[in-house]
């Protein structure tokens, strides 16, 4: 969801989703479930899935969520690894992704702002027009390749290296492959289409100045974490123990760097932007949706069509059977004849009753002479019979 809803929010909307959704759920990770092995290796496959899905991605934002999802895996990876350092590295780098992705989004929004295209293939040669906002969004590129001196510098490694002390190089390899590609893309392809490339004529400029105060905050702060990570290291939850400005570290991560930029001008014209619409876990949805209508039109009609004969021929004969039998036998002598024999009873009752009424003052005189000489000769008979 997450690749499919940054690039259609607004400019300020993705750049707060960018900034707390994600930011949310490593916090809960880091709480609830520290030490999960799957999430060594659920953090892994999104550091490098982003970073291929990037490799195909001509919409600029679109390219940065991609690597929201390559990033948080770094703090995925880091929770699953469930060291002291790893936890340490999980958390500063959920909070300098905060500052250098917001960065990011602010200045891939400036440029969205100020021409109305989002495309790689549609823009080029902003430098001229807009070299603030090109120097400002190259320091959230830094930051988050983590080059000396930049806040990522000092919070990523932390979690490549919490995965070297827990003797899992082969975590830290893919890691730090992860990162190479997040250089590539959003540290060097984005910008160069973006900024240089082919000149598409746009003649556009600056950004308002709110935008840049606050992309130059940002900026700021990506800097200030890096040069000095001591206010940020005595945040974390538990003691660090890790020194990032080690001569071996800052030249190997120097040398990896470097090979990724040799890389990319040599590999400049493979990695063009194509302008196609990248397809990663939809293509589940597409042949799966094929596949279903597949097995709905073969085999299920078939069966559908075997048992709607079983049903026609035989159910509902028998149905019909049975309820016509059931109308004849208990409708028709059931409860008809019952309320019709209760129905003659009560007009042959009626009919004696009526004899007695004929409406005649004498024949009602001679009734009840009858009757209460009939009483009299009860009690008098029972009196007479007594001992």
């Amino acid at each position: 969801w997450l690749t499919d809803a940054y690039p259609e929010g607004t400019v300020t909307g993705a750049i707060f989703m960018s900034a707390f959704t994600t930011k949310t759920a490593v916090y809960v990770l880091v709480r609830v479930f520290p030490g999960t092995e799957l999430l060594v290796y659920m953090g892994t496959i999104m550091a490098l899935y982003g970073v291929v899905y990037a490799v195909l991605e001509n919409d600029c934002r679109r390219l940065l969520a991609y690597h929201i999802v390559s990033q948080v895996g770094y703090m995925v990876a880091g929770v699953g690894i469930g060291t002291d350092m790893s936890l340490n590295g999980s958390v500063s780098h959920a909070f300098a992704h905060i500052l250098y992705k917001g960065l990011l989004f602010m200045g891939a929004g400036a440029v969205i702002e100020m021409t109305g295209r989002r495309k790689l293939t549609e823009l080029g040669g902003l430098y001229r027009t807009m070299p603030i906002t090109l120097v400002l969004y190259m320091i959230g590129g830094f930051a988050i390749s983590a080059f000396p001196l930049f806040s990522g510098f000092v919070t990523k490694s932390m979690v490549v290296a919490g995965a070297s002390h827990d003797h899992r190089p082969a975590v830290a390899l893919l890691l730090t492959m992860a990162s190479s590609g997040t250089f590539l893309h959003t540290g060097l392809k984005l910008p160069y289409y973006m900024f240089f490339g082919k000149d598409s004529g746009i003649q556009a400029k600056e950004p308002p100045l709110n935008m840049l105060i606050a992309m130059g905050f940002a900026a700021f702060l990506c800097i200030g974490i890096g040069v000095l990570p001591g206010p940020l290291y005595q945040l974390l939850p538990y003691a660090v123990h890790f020194d990032p400005y080690t001569g071996d570290h800052v030249t190997s991560a120097l040398g990896i760097l470097l090979f990724t930029g040799l890389g990319f001008f040599m590999l400049l014209k493979k990695l063009d932007p194509e302008p196609t619409i990248s397809v990663d876990t939809d293509w589940v949805y597409r042949k799966g949706s094929r596949l279903f209508m597949w097995i709905v039109n073969k085999p299920i009609a078939i069966y559908e069509d075997y048992l709607a004969n079983i049903y026609n021929t035989w159910f509902t004969r028998f149905t019909l059977f049975s309820s016509d039998f059931f109308a004849r036998v208990f409708d028709v002598r059931g409860i008809d004849g019952t309320v019709n024999g209760v129905a003659a009873f009560f007009m042959s009752f009626a009919g004696i009753l009526r004899l007695t009424t004929s409406g005649l003052v004498r024949n009602y005189a001679a009734t009840m002479l009858i009757g209460g000489g009939a009483i009299i000769g009860y009690y008098l008979f029972t009196f007479l019979m007594r001992p």
